[in-house]
């Protein structure tokens, strides 16, 4: 016979849908995590390039980077060190709109990043909707720490592919790892499906 009554056992709590597998509500906190220093470059000295196996080289200095169409995303985040974040608020440039017009036979992409940070990530993933170049967060410029003055934003995959401090996209037919990928990383990264780590 039980001695305690089924009024007072454990209540099992319920679980946000929007919660991926083994992570966590972050709430109000937006954790940074870096493996370097934050690095700091002055607005006339960026630039975005798009670059690699396409027609033609693309860059943008900041001032024409601002002037390419618009789009305010609200998006729930998902860290790889299991936080996650709902409905944060960014705003930038759709990746469709920097490719737009680009002839390309690619099917990979690896963002890479002032102080030497990439990440690879298929075409896919970066395309139809799904990824942007964000430099605003909830209302304000993006701070260094966060990956300002611009960041790369894909947030149906962990964050760490959501590269900070963007200087451009290099377009490949070949599959080409990036940084913790090299590390042992997942080389996609799909949270729902807890990508982890090589072998997830």
């Amino acid at each position: 016979m039980s001695l305690i009554s089924r009024g007072f056992g454990r209540r099992e709590q319920r679980r946000d849908e929007r919660l991926p597998p083994g992570q966590y509500d972050a709430g109000d906190l937006f954790p940074v995590l870096s493996a370097g220093p934050t690095p700091r470059t002055s607005l006339s000295e960026w630039d975005l390039t798009l670059q690699g196996e396409v027609d033609g080289l693309r860059r943008w200095t900041w001032e024409e980077f601002r002037d390419l169409p618009r789009e305010a995303v609200s998006v729930d985040i998902h860290c790889v060190t299991k936080w996650s974040k709902f409905d944060t608020r960014w705003e930038g440039v759709a990746v469709d709109t920097l490719l737009a017009g680009v002839r390309t036979e690619a099917s990979y992409v690896v963002a890479f990043c002032d102080g030497g940070y990439t990440t690879n990530l298929p075409l896919a993933d970066v395309t139809d909707g799904r990824a942007w170049v964000v430099d605003t967060y909830d209302g304000q410029p993006l701070a260094p720490e966060h990956g300002g003055p611009v960041r790369l934003l894909v947030p149906h995959l962990y964050f760490w592919k959501s590269a900070k401090w963007l200087r451009g996209f290099a377009l490949s037919r070949f599959d080409e790892p990036g940084f913790w990928e090299t590390f042992g990383y997942h080389e996609r990264g799909d949270p729902w499906l807890e990508q982890r780590y090589s072998g997830d």
